[in-house]
């Protein structure tokens, strides 16, 4: 019995979930190779774990200063309630937003953090213009421009430790 056992995964699925969270790509056969099973039993896993949805989807990871997008921006917004209608109606329109990559409800003396890919400083201002400023309830606007990434991971690999273990 794994440790991990109340999450309903056993180490052969941590192993799958690993090596698809480098690489979504990966085939069956490359996969049951690099752990040791059958393409077969690989390919009746990976199904049962998109269906459980611990595998939610398959995507490409971007390199957006490439496409243009070279600055990262943490956008903390405060709003002028925390009442229902007032968060519903925010959620609804943030969610509208073409610039957002991210946006969260936290805790802390701040309400939403919210993640921007933009071209420039100039395309942040007209971001912050039009889209940013029109949102409902919004008290409070700060922005932090990321200077250097350090890290960038989907998947932290605490995930996996001590979870491929044990077969």
């Amino acid at each position: 019995m794994s440790k991990f056992e109340h999450v309903g995964l056993d180490a052969i699925d941590f192993q799958i979930l690993r090596e698809l969270s480098i690489d979504g790509r990966a085939s069956d056969v490359w996969l049951g190779e690099k752990i040791n099973l059958s393409s077969t039993a690989v390919a009746r896993r990976r199904k049962i774990l998109e269906e459980r949805q611990a595998v939610l989807s398959y995507s490409a990871d971007l390199n957006m200063p490439m496409l243009g997008f070279s600055v990262v921006v943490f956008v903390a917004i405060e709003l002028s309630s925390q009442a229902e209608r007032a968060l519903n109606e925010f959620e609804r329109e943030v969610v509208k937003c073409p610039s957002v990559s991210y946006c969260g409800f936290v805790s802390g003396d701040t309400d939403f953090l919210i993640m921007l890919n933009v071209e420039s400083f100039e395309d942040y201002d007209r971001v912050y213009r039009r889209e940013l400023s029109m949102l409902p309830h919004v008290s409070r606007i700060r922005s932090s421009f990321v200077i250097r990434e350090v890290a960038r991971r989907s998947t932290p690999p605490i995930v996996f430790q001590d979870r491929t273990e044990g077969r």
